[in-house]
């Protein structure tokens, strides 16, 4: 009988789909790429059409030997890389050293590992899709040229050691920009009032909304004080009640992005971990009695689409566990825009039916969290919206209108099995409102006001710089964790308290391209660059061509950088921390967690310490100062400076403010809702 050759990238993923065919089919893996640009030299011949000179990846040699020796038994060679361009220049190469490559259907393809999808790809060959393949080496051939013709420069004029990248250096640059713009921020003052209000059978809260027909906006002390004294003197009544039932839609499943961006939000995973567990959850895990299979399906995709086939199965599972009610009466289709973004289906379960709390037993904790929240996802996007009832009422006296809008939760639809996350938790909502009628007398027995100051944007976190460069068109769904871990590797930027920070060589490196690489570092011409390499993957433009437009003024301003950059100095900043062991100014250095103190005589003098900032209390324990430190992975916490003699240590500021009951010091504990409550550590 014939023998089939299949060809993966990895051994989990021959392991899961040898058990769905016969013995007639042999299931090796490549290990992922097998050739590459060679890492000594620029690996393109710009002369020649940039065309790229691969050679085999160091290590790969026995791979192929035995990827050889295995085709060379085989009457017929299937190349089942991923279905991406990666995919797709894997088993280009793979055909091209195995002989596969000869006009004859080579490439199978499946967004899922289970039987069925395996058993109809074997069924169904193709071609290699050159235009794929080619949209992947038009990307590696730039990533290379900007890599290999700026990182000498920067070597140069900088330090020995940096590199630059296409998509990475605009990445630094917009953490770079946000951090600029922080620092130009003026707090503004701005004032609100609150007034509580006695309505018989209870108390209503509401805030000043209007002051005539202007929206109220109370900059300073002094017109908060004026109008403090006009609003005690009045009467009040309700003015107006409404009430309006609003659908809330669910959130379509999971493209690659928004699951990174959720997978931090709700189970803090950054970018990478999430692409690791899910990497796991795809390829393939032995649940039981099923054994080896793959639970979820592919996970690099721009695509919300889903499957007819997994419809009516998330609509049947519905039915069956929350009631016809929750199965809305037209089935819901997530459609992306174009035909590349399209071309997969979003992440799913394989099969919905496989519950997570039925397989939570076969899993590891983080794998089971992570197959948990794209169930969860995807049954609720197949769900009935959810139907809330929203009410605002208006309380008026004189020229003065207070507002307070309240919603409850009519049917949950939805919402009984997934509600998507926010970066901001800022909530107006204040849930059910006591009773009132219009036209109802009310008294004012309370006023509250507060003085607040606006905030300058915030720091990008994993979640937010995915969804901004999602936003702009900066990179591919396969490219956001990596474009983060090289950042964060090479120094450019610390992350502190789950927020991104450029270092002074982060800032160094982006001030020297914006000034003599504008292109490099711009999102829209780096995003018109990933617009043209989906022209390519469409057929619609030759790969060569995008190369050429981009190489000759790329080409002419690394020219002009060589001769006008001076050798650049990175000056370390002074403290006015003396050396204890050699009695110099030591100097503030930036490490992989943060900033710390440094003694400038290294080598001769090695002495390093962390930077301490006292926040004005005293040690419960021994009555020396508390100051803030940073842990291993760089998360605050406060500690005796007194250390080691003194062991204290929290998690929560302390406070100056004694309890009352046991009088130990108090500390600050901050809320999801970012509100601080005082409690005592001792006796609670």
């Amino acid at each position: 009988m014939s023998k089939t050759l299949i060809i993966v990238e990895s051994p989990t993923k021959a392991k899961t789909i040898s058990k769905f065919l016969s013995r007639n089919y042999s299931v090796k893996s490549s290990m992922g790429h097998v050739r590459d640009l060679p890492k000594s030299q620029l690996g393109v011949d710009v002369q020649r059409d940039f065309e790229p000179k691969y050679i085999t990846i160091r290590g790969k040699g026995d791979t192929l030997k035995e990827l050889k020796d295995a085709a060379k038994k085989a009457d017929k060679i299937l190349l089942a890389a991923d279905p991406d361009r990666e995919g797709e220049a894997i088993a280009w190469h793979l055909g091209q050293y195995l002989g596969a490559n000869n006009g004859t259907p080579c490439r199978i393809e499946f967004n899922e590992i289970t039987k069925g999808a395996i058993r109809e790809a074997v069924k169904n060959p193709r071609q290699i899709d050159m235009d794929r393949v080619n949209a992947q080496q038009a990307r590696r051939v730039l990533d290379r040229l900007v890599g290999y013709k700026l990182s000498p420069l920067l070597w140069k004029k900088i330090r020995k050691g940096l590199s630059a990248g296409r998509v990475q250096s605009v990445a630094v640059s917009m953490i770079s920009d946000r951090e600029d713009e922080i620092d130009r921020f003026v707090p503004e003052e701005y004032w609100s009032l609150t007034g509580q209000f006695d309505i018989g059978t209870g108390q209503i809260s509401a805030k000043l909304f209007k002051i005539g027909k202007e929206k109220a906006a109370i900059p300073d002390e002094g017109r908060m004080n004026e109008i403090l004294s006009r609003v005690s003197k009045l009467d009040y009544r309700v003015k107006s009640v409404t009430s309006k039932e609003k659908r809330r839609n669910p959130a379509p499943p999971f493209t690659t992005s928004s699951l990174q961006q959720e997978a931090y939000r709700k189970l803090g995973f950054t970018a990478k971990k999430t692409m690791q567990l899910a990497q796991q959850l795809y390829e393939g895990l032995s649940v039981g009695k099923e054994g080896s299979v793959g639970l979820i399906t592919y996970i690099r995709t721009d695509s919300t689409r889903v499957s007819e086939v997994a419809q009516e199965e998330a609509r049947n599972l519905i039915k069956e566990k929350y009631g016809a009610d929750f199965v809305p009466s037209q089935v819901r289709k997530y459609e992306a825009k174009g035909k590349i973004q399209n071309a997969h289906e979003a992440i799913r379960p394989t099969a919905v039916i496989r519950l997570p709390e039925t397989i939570k037993e076969y899993l590891k904790p983080q794998q089971y969290k992570l197959y948990k929240l794209i169930w969860s996802r995807f049954v609720a996007s197949q769900m009935s919206s959810a139907l809330m009832e929203v009410t605002t009422v208006d309380i008026a006296g004189g020229e003065f209108i207070f507002r307070v809008t309240g919603s409850v939760i009519k049917f949950p639809g939805f919402m009984q099995v997934y509600i998507e996350g926010k970066d901001d938790e800022s909530n107006e909502d204040n849930g059910l409102i006591p009773k009132v009628t219009e036209g109802q007398p009310l008294k004012l027995v309370k006023t509250e006001p507060k003085q607040h100051f606006t905030q300058p944007p915030p720091r990008f976190t994993e979640a937010t710089l995915v969804k901004a460069l999602e936003e702009r068109g900066i990179g591919r769904p396969s490219t956001y964790a990596p474009i983060i871990d090289t950042i964060l590797r090479r120094g450019y930027v610390l992350r502190q308290q789950k927020q991104f920070i450029p270092t002074e060589l982060g800032k160094i490196v982006v001030d020297l391209l914006k000034e003599y690489f504008p292109k490099i570092i711009d999102v829209e011409f780096t995003a018109g660059m990933e617009k043209d390499l989906d022209f390519i993957e469409e057929g619609s433009m030759p790969w060569q061509e995008v190369i050429k437009a981009f190489y000759g003024p790329f080409a002419k301003d690394l020219e002009h950088a060589e001769e006008e950059i001076g050798e650049i100095e990175i000056q370390d900043e002074e403290s006015d921390e003396v050396c204890e062991k050699c009695g110099r100014k030591m100097v503030y250095k930036m490490g992989r967690y943060g900033k710390f103190l440094a003694c400038p005589g290294f080598p001769e003098c090695r002495n390093a310490k962390p930077i301490l900032k006292e926040i004005g209390v005293k040690c419960p324990e021994c009555g020396g100062e508390i100051v803030e430190r940073k842990g291993k992975r760089g998360r605050l916490f406060y500690g005796c400076r007194n250390y080691p003699d003194c062991q204290f240590v929290s998690w929560d500021k302390p406070t100056g403010v004694l309890c009352e009951k046991c009088g130990y010091p108090m500390v600050e504990k901050v809320s999801k809702k970012k509100e601080i409550k005082l409690v005592c550590p001792k006796c609670k």
